[in-house]
């Protein structure tokens, strides 16, 4: 959501408008901090992305999230290569949270997850 709202053509860019008027509590975990930031990034999606989610207020991906995510890796089938994915998926996990996605297919198996 993030690289789709805040990079090239925006295509998500009302949606993530709609959802921030609406009351829609954003956060962004370390991880997707980090694939967000691995660019390559322009000075203004920095800007962008620091206005709306700055990185100093980014989910730490901590032991309750690393716990979590080992759970997923163990649950889930084909785990390798979407270590990432399911760190993520766990940082949503453990705050009851609703997570944004584009790729809802790479996460669609995960449980407990709820996809906004």
């Amino acid at each position: 959501m993030l690289v789709d709202s805040m990079t090239g053509a925006r295509r998500s860019a009302g949606r993530l408008r709609e959802a921030v008027l609406s009351g829609e509590r954003l956060l962004v975990p370390t991880l997707v901090l980090y694939e967000w930031l691995r660019g390559p990034r322009t000075s203004q999606e920095i800007s962008d992305q620091e206005a709306l989610l700055p990185a100093d207020s980014a989910i730490p991906f901590g032991g309750e999230e690393a716990r979590a995510a080992a759970r997923l890796y163990r649950s889930v089938r084909r785990p390798r290569a979407r270590e990432t994915d399911l760190a993520i998926a766990a940082c949503a996990i453990s705050r009851e949270a609703s997570l944004w996605t584009l790729n809802r297919a790479d996460f669609a198996d995960i449980p407990g997850l709820q996809l906004f």
